[in-house]
């Protein structure tokens, strides 16, 4: 890690798209998440504490377990970084001065460019393989530990359930449509090991992910999927989601029509890293719980 956890956290941005995108998503977990930015500020946050001395020693706690090499911190966040960076290739720095005016789509259709739905699955199912991953570096366990983190995606709240929030509506109802879970399962189905090779994300993830080789690998992928589909489409139905209906809450900050979501998610996928900002902070989060428990 070329930044500390300490400089990541005071790094995150107050506003901009990514934080537009997430408040946005309010209204499928309303109040979850709060934009905390600033790792002393996320203590006090975390902890409620008030004693500065207490506070220093969480906080070097914190940093300590977070270097520790033997542990998964540095992994999980590597993840959350990898996940979104690829996404990056275009499109971020002609949106730099725009933020805090509203955003016509129209001006990006010529530079952005929306993926296949063969493309857009492998990205969903790889981002949900490393929520996973991620999930068993943070608490110490096997990374092909699926019952583990199906069990905890009814306790997730906060930065890590908007983040599965975001997942299911910018990269899976947005792009893929209303039966994008049986879309994606359908789509991994179709897909062998070779095209898999050839996904930017998956070359970059590969070593961390369960399995010899590629074959085996997507059969690791698309049983992790499934074993959520039960969880996404109980998050649908009580929200009542559709592309449209997310599209709408999006409005704030940008100007689409309704036949043009393909080309939102590609503006969503080029302008935001949403995974990597609440990544960032459930990272925070947890190595704070736990330099609590152990001072």
């Amino acid at each position: 890690m070329s930044k500390s956890i300490v400089q990541l956290v005071d790094e995150l941005p107050t506003g901009g798209l990514t934080v537009s995108l997430l408040n946005s998503l309010d209204f499928v977990a309303p109040g979850q998440w709060q934009n905390t930015v600033g790792f002393v500020n996320t203590i006090k946050t975390v902890t409620l504490e008030t004693d500065e001395d207490l506070i220093q020693q969480i906080g070097e706690r914190a940093i300590y377990l977070f270097n520790d090499k033997s542990q998964g911190y540095q992994t999980a966040l590597w993840l959350y970084q990898t996940v979104d960076n690829t996404d990056k290739a275009l499109g971020a720095a002609a949106l730099a001065n725009k933020v805090g005016e509203k955003i016509p789509l129209l001006g990006f259709l010529n530079s952005v460019t929306p993926k296949a739905d063969k493309a857009q699955t492998i990205d969903l199912t790889l981002k949900l393989v490393a929520e996973l991953i991620a999930f068993c570096q943070i608490n110490g366990i096997p990374g092909d530990s699926i019952g583990d983190f199906v069990a905890s995606l009814g306790e997730y709240s906060g930065e890590s359930l908007i983040r599965m929030v975001a997942l299911v509506c910018v990269d899976g109802l947005i792009p893929l449509g209303p039966d994008f879970i049986s879309k994606a399962i359908s789509g991994l189905n179709q897909t062998n090991p070779q095209e898999l090779e050839q996904n930017s994300t998956f070359q970059n993830i590969k070593d961390v992910i369960p399995g010899n080789n590629a074959g085996s690998k997507l059969n690791f992928i698309g049983e992790s999927f499934d074993s959520v589909k039960g969880w996404m489409s109980g998050l649908v139905d009580a929200n009542n989601l559709t592309p449209q209906k997310v599209a709408h809450h999006l409005q704030n900050f940008v100007d689409v029509a309704d036949d043009k979501l393909d080309y939102l998610a590609a503006f969503l996928d080029v302008s935001t890293n949403y995974y990597e900002h609440t990544g960032t902070q459930t990272l925070a989060r947890r190595l704070i719980e736990r330099a609590v428990a152990e001072i």
